[in-house]
């Protein structure tokens, strides 16, 4: 079992920066990948980006390509995710997930993940 915990989101201006942290706990050492996913009302749970458990692999969704960095800490069972010129577009509850499953590549869709955090607003006002 892994329990997820996001933090750190809140409202902030167009063109503004956010981190929000994902704290695991329980079978960490069992990850092969964790993800940022992201919810906005009205849509569909859409994937951000994802980082594999020895951080040398990162992926991200074309909408926040050059301006979201995904990193971990596996020393303190941490994730992050850096959003930078952040747009009103990106408002929305973002969720980190886990997976311990070693298929699923390339971890991009939410059904890859089976541990998921409770989620973190983020507003951008214009």
């Amino acid at each position: 079992q892994v329990q997820l915990v996001e933090s750190g989101g809140g409202l902030v201006q167009a063109g503004g920066s956010l981190n929000l942290s994902c704290a695991a706990s329980g079978r960490i050492s069992r990850t092969y990948a964790m993800g940022w996913f992201r919810q906005a009302p009205g849509k569909e749970r859409e994937f951000v980006g994802r980082i594999t458990y020895s951080g040398e692999s990162t992926y991200y969704a074309d909408s926040v390509k050059g301006r979201f960095t995904i990193s971990r800490d596996n020393a303190k069972n941490m994730m992050y995710l850096q959003m930078n010129s952040l747009k009103p577009e990106d408002t929305a509850v973002y969720y980190c997930a886990a997976t311990t499953e070693p298929y699923g590549y390339p971890y991009t869709t939410s059904t890859s993940y089976g541990y998921w955090g409770q989620g973190t607003q983020v507003t951008v006002s214009s």
